[in-house]
């Protein structure tokens, strides 16, 4: 293989956001991001999130060990500025939850579901925050 990174070898990537969106690791990284304003402990996690306490301290602990998150002196967790990939993935997930809501919402009645998009090109493309200016 050249140096040209434009190309890896699928067995040995290893992407920068590996998050499921299904796993309670997910949950708090979204909870955190979307609450970026926030520190939490790790109770605070347990309750927001209805987890066993002990999982909301120990995957607390894997996320700032992996740099997901980070850590106030005084052991308040909280977003990281500088990860705009985790606020995208956080972004994703919003719309996708705002859009199934819609869908399921729509299921629900007895009414006809409209041909119109339930969200908007400009709030779908707010929600993922790509830059219009990547190649």
């Amino acid at each position: 293989m050249t140096g040209d990174r434009s190309k890896i070898r699928l067995d040995s990537h290893t992407p920068d956001v590996e998050l499921d969106p299904s796993t309670t690791k997910s949950a708090i990284v979204e909870l955190l991001y979307q609450n970026d304003e926030f520190g939490y402990k790790p109770h605070a996690v347990h309750e927001e999130l209805d987890i066993p306490h002990n999982t909301s301290k120990g995957t607390l602990r894997r996320l700032k060990k992996q740099r997901y998150i980070d850590q106030t002196e005084d052991g308040y967790y909280h977003a990281r500025e500088d990860r705009e990939d985790l606020y995208r993935y956080v972004g994703a997930l919003d719309g996708l939850n705002r859009m199934f809501a819609d869908h399921d919402a729509d299921a629900d009645t007895d009414e006809a579901v409209s041909d119109e998009p339930s969200l908007s090109e400009e709030a779908i493309e707010g929600a993922i925050d790509v830059p219009d200016d990547v190649e």
